[in-house]
């Protein structure tokens, strides 16, 4: 009964937990050069600010909680959602703006579309960087600075006058803030704090980007064109201010730091446990030079490059285009193209169900052979009118946008170890340069030959060799002590 009433305590509940962080000095990395053995779970935990680096008990795992606090690790990544929700409806507010701004100051389309693709481009390329970050300054730190990048972004953007201002502002202030919240955020949690549900969280978190789209963007075009642009940049400003202190007060960087283990991870496991990260954004470049050796680093890239350029660079730029050119009204075809956006959230969340699972190397092979099918007969499903094979096309390619994430984070996680987040910020780069590189190619196949057709064909073509790379990378035999079979 001793130890019994030792393991449990109120103090290891959400009081508990909500007290260490409150009172719990920040933490350097340097302090935990030698990680603490997770062996007794016996062994009770730290007072309320003690430090687990000096000779702290073993963490105890605490996966089951039959009538007591959730796990510390779903309030983490509850406030990831939050943050995630808020960042997607960031980075989506500029499309809104981009007629209100063209009326007020005359600028081109062109010359705002510029700050709209440097926001992208940073969107994908921060995301390596921002993951080493992570890793060396811990992930509130660095989400934020994010948050108040965001903030500073949207509230200066009410007193420009020049149109390099508007780049200055969303373009770069901007981009760099959702880039550091992009993808590799929803690694570097669901890698520190998951073990058992790793993909389902990955998948919950995933679709937080297409549930913020959802959410704000209708709200902002009311309120752009109701109150006029400023109005929307003001409230994404206080939105963004909001979440700082949200982030700063439930999310730590590893459950050693609250002395518990990561969610469902086996006693000696060293999932969740801090260890020293030398190095800041230089470690991404050390990464991409490691993982640059390893197929399975190109493999991953080269079907996360046919994944961008088929969803984000033609599908999700081109659509309406294409179907106006064969007579939908334009109103029609954004109607449709907002459905693939309900259905990608619950496409996603089971993917990510499914990622625990199913080996993900099977699921990427479904994904993308599925997808490049849809493509070649899009081209023929196209008309004046919606017919019932094209409410087929939108719900299936719904439930596919980003299916692809959960499989794809667990894959580099597998082969890059702690370095995986990281890993994956490279893999989401090339993401976002196959939908660069689609953007503009589609667009240039439209002009010279008057259609589309041949761009949705080479689209479907590419995703059957994603498709095939995907079943090339070979897996470790272990991962977090379980053996893979």
């Amino acid at each position: 009964m001793g130890a019994l009433s030792t393991v449990i305590t109120p103090d290891r509940g959400l009081a508990g937990y909500l007290r260490k962080m409150s009172s719990r000095p920040l933490v350097r990395a340097a302090r935990f050069r030698h990680p603490v053995p997770v062996t007794d779970l016996r062994a009770p935990l730290p007072p309320a600010g003690d430090d687990p680096a000096e000779g702290a008990p073993a963490v105890p795992d605490a996966t089951d909680r039959r009538g007591r606090a959730p796990h510390p690790a779903w309030i983490v990544a509850g406030v990831g959602f939050v943050a995630l929700l808020g960042a997607a409806a960031f980075r989506s507010v500029p499309s809104v703006l981009i007629d209100p701004l063209h009326v007020e100051f005359g600028w081109s389309h062109a010359t705002i579309s510029a700050a709209v693709s440097l926001n992208m481009l940073l969107y994908g390329v921060i995301s390596p960087f921002a993951a080493a970050l992570m890793d060396r300054f811990g992930i509130r730190r660095v989400v934020c600075a994010a948050l108040v990048l965001i903030a500073a972004g949207s509230g200066l953007t009410v007193f420009m006058t020049q149109a390099w201002q508007l780049v200055e502002t969303w373009g770069l202030l901007v981009g760099v803030g959702v880039g550091s919240m992009s993808m590799p955020f929803v690694a570097t949690i669901t890698g520190r704090w998951f073990v058992r549900s790793r993909g389902l969280v990955t998948g919950v978190l995933t679709a937080a980007g297409a549930t913020g789209q959802l959410v704000f963007l209708p709200l902002v075009s009311m309120l752009a064109h109701a109150h006029g642009w400023r109005l929307p940049a003001v409230i994404v400003a206080a939105v963004a201010l909001a979440v700082v202190p949200l982030v700063w007060l439930f999310v730590r960087d590893y459950p050693s730091d609250v002395g518990v283990r990561a969610y469902g991870a086996p006693a000696g496991s060293d999932a969740g446990v801090r260890v020293a990260v030398a190095g800041g954004a230089s470690r991404a470049l050390r990464v991409l030079a490691s993982a640059a050796r390893r197929p399975g680093f190109w493999l991953l890239a080269g079907g996360f490059a046919v994944c961008g350029a088929s969803t984000n660079g033609l599908v999700g730029t081109h659509f309406v285009t294409a179907a106006h050119d064969h007579g939908m009204p334009p109103t029609t075809a954004a109607g449709l193209l907002a459905l693939v956006g309900i259905f990608d959230v619950a496409g996603t969340i089971a993917s990510g169900w499914l990622s625990d699972r199913v080996d993900p190397r099977y699921l990427l092979l479904g994904y993308y052979s599925l997808r490049g099918l849809s493509l070649l007969i899009l081209p023929s499903l196209l008309g004046p009118h919606t017919q019932p094979s094209m409410w087929v096309f939108v719900v299936f390619y719904g439930l596919d946008w980003i299916a692809t994430v959960p499989p794809t984070v667990l894959l580099c996680r597998e082969l890059f170890g702690a370095d995986g987040p990281i890993a994956f910020g490279w893999v989401f780069a090339a993401h976002q340069v196959g939908a660069a590189i689609a953007a503009t190619g589609a667009g240039l196949i439209r002009d010279l030959q008057g259609s589309y057709d041949l761009a949705w064909y080479l689209a479907g073509a590419l995703c059957g060799l994603a498709a095939l790379m995907s079943m090339l990378v070979r897996r470790p035999s272990a991962v977090d002590g379980l053996v893979r079979t």
